[in-house]
């Protein structure tokens, strides 16, 4: 094996050890949603063309049908915040065939605080009827992770990624500088009507992403060095336009030593 080869297979073995302390840690169950039931009792929606359906199966996020219009755009947003380290995991079954845009996970977002903008977001949800994506990184903290995700352009369904980012809205450049690296290229996961089990822990200065179907497994993991913690908020759920899944079981752990 190359000296390269086996610093990475060393470097991926740490993160599996390091991910699997974590979640066998102490934690404690603070919001359940198995999704079959009415979701309005424990999420809030933005998106004028947005649609949520309950069903046995779980809770399906649909977005609006057109590329390019704003207003087609869906966020769905826990009611209750959470604060410090937390394990979220859920099941998440694609239902669309589109091979562009993406799919996120907003982990503890809240406003900046400034004008308008309070950092309890629900104050100003009307704000986000159309949900435009600058609106939420140009005046969210939180952690963003991208997954189910293509570019704007692609037309090759195998050309998906996975990626992180942590919002700077204060620094007033948009996305420049958000990115936690790496990026995780060609994955293969999440086809259509393939349910995949999802873990996301943060903790700390770590941010961590294990996803798993009944073929394979994958951990992502990041490591936000430089820029500013990220210490409680609500949990989001975004689909661009024509994104559509389907969500089931869904729990937050609060980690029991804060």
């Amino acid at each position: 094996m190359c000296v390269s080869c086996a610093k990475n297979h060393d470097k991926k073995k740490s993160e599996v050890k390091l991910f699997q302390e974590i979640y066998n840690a102490d934690w404690k169950k603070v919001f359940h949603d198995s999704c079959t039931q009415n979701w309005k009792e424990r999420w809030t929606l933005d998106g004028l063309k947005a649609k949520v359906r309950n069903s046995a199966k779980g809770m399906s996020l649909l977005a609006g049908p057109t590329a390019g219009d704003n207003s087609c755009h869906a966020v769905l947003w826990t009611k209750q915040n959470f604060k410090g380290d937390i394990k979220i995991e859920y099941e998440y079954t694609r239902l669309d065939k589109a091979t562009n845009f993406v799919t996120i996970l907003y982990v503890q977002a809240t406003g900046t605080g400034i004008g308008q903008y309070k950092k309890d977001i629900s104050k100003w949800s009307g704000i986000r009827n159309v949900p435009f994506m600058r609106t939420y990184f140009d005046n969210m903290n939180t952690y963003h992770i991208s997954y189910a995700a293509y570019g704007t352009k692609n037309i090759d369904p195998v050309e998906d990624y996975i990626r992180a980012r942590r919002y700077m809205p204060l620094a007033k450049k948009g996305l420049k500088g958000t990115e936690l690296k790496p990026d995780y290229f060609r994955t293969g996961f999440f086809k259509t009507e393939v349910p995949h089990k999802i873990t996301v822990i943060k903790k700390g200065k770590d941010l961590f992403m294990h996803i798993r179907n009944d073929e394979k497994e994958l951990l992502c993991h990041w490591e936000n060095q430089s820029l500013p913690p990220i210490d409680g908020g609500r949990i989001g759920l975004r689909h661009m336009y024509t994104r559509k899944a389907r969500y089931s079981n869904f729990r937050i752990y609060k980690h029991k030593k804060e």
